[in-house]
């Protein structure tokens, strides 16, 4: 069974000088963990270790220096990074990483403009961290080259995926080179066709705001007061609202919500992908 270990991680500085908006979390299962790791004002990295052979990749890795401080207390070696994308506050310590650890590493990512890239990814792409089987999900929207990592391990525990800016929890990211229908696409096709208790570690705290606007979009919606109430909680704590689900996300994600009625009739549209489009615009404009 999974297992959550709260990490205390004070938010001012520590001897080393580093500061977290959150505490860290180390979520664990038989065939992997994943350890949280707060950055910047609001980011999350993610440090994903192969239980089997202690290798070790990071996703998004803006802070190096709160990663090499992860590595070493996990005594992993790590060996890749993964980029969902390539806009500074996720792809912006790649070069600066490369540059501190001294055996090569190994540079995911589905843009030429991610910095340090080794190996261009496109959809379907499959490669391996030790035991663990990553599977590349091309999510164009929010950027036009954004990819999603699906992590499935050994035996019957759930799989994990990484959504940078394109899922969040309870939210979705803005459509900055991309339309509703590469975001109807991404949810919708791909990403709502995983594995409901597949585990989804998104690249941002920005769960309570989400799920005030999905009240807003949805007040009767039980599943939405629940979880607001929840994260509202764990966030008076400093405790990160992630991971969430696939069948949380598919209860109380507007975004993934658009073809049900009443999300639709909040803003007044009848087709999915129309809809999609107005309810980017409607929380673009949205004051909680």
């Amino acid at each position: 069974m999974p297992s959550v270990i709260l990490l205390y991680t004070p938010r001012n500085k520590n001897p080393l000088g580093l500061t977290y908006h959150s505490k860290e979390l180390l979520i664990k299962q038989n065939n992997m963990r994943v350890k949280i790791i707060p950055a910047l004002s609001d980011n999350y990295m993610y440090l994903l270790v192969d239980e089997a052979s202690k290798q070790a990749a990071v996703v998004d890795p803006v802070e190096p220096d709160k990663v090499l401080k992860s590595v070493k207390e996990e005594g992993v070696q790590l060996t890749t990074i993964l980029t969902t994308h390539h806009h500074w506050d996720h792809a912006g310590g790649n070069q600066d990483l490369v540059s501190k650890v001294e055996q090569k590493l190994v540079v995911y990512g589905g843009d030429d403009r991610i910095g340090a890239l080794t190996n261009k990814i496109k959809h379907g792409d499959q490669f391996k961290l030790g035991s663990l089987d990553i599977e590349c999900l091309f999510t164009p929207c929010h950027t036009a080259g954004h990819i999603c990592f699906h992590v499935k391990g050994e035996g019957t525990e759930p799989s994990v995926v990484f959504t940078g800016d394109t899922l969040f929890v309870a939210g979705c990211g803005k459509f900055f080179e991309g339309s509703p229908l590469q975001m109807y696409a991404a949810l919708v096709e791909i990403l709502s066709k995983l594995s409901p208790d597949t585990k989804v570690f998104c690249g941002h705290e920005y769960t309570v705001n989400n799920l005030k606007f999905a009240k807003h979009v949805e007040p009767q919606n039980q599943d939405i007061r629940e979880k607001l109430d929840w994260a509202t909680a764990m966030r008076n704590k400093d405790i990160p609202t992630v991971p969430s689900t696939i069948g949380d996300e598919l209860k109380c994600n507007p975004f993934m919500r658009v073809s049900v009625g009443s999300v639709q009739e909040h803003v007044g549209q009848s087709d999915p992908v129309a809809t999609m489009g107005s309810l980017r615009q409607a929380k673009d404009h949205f004051k909680a």
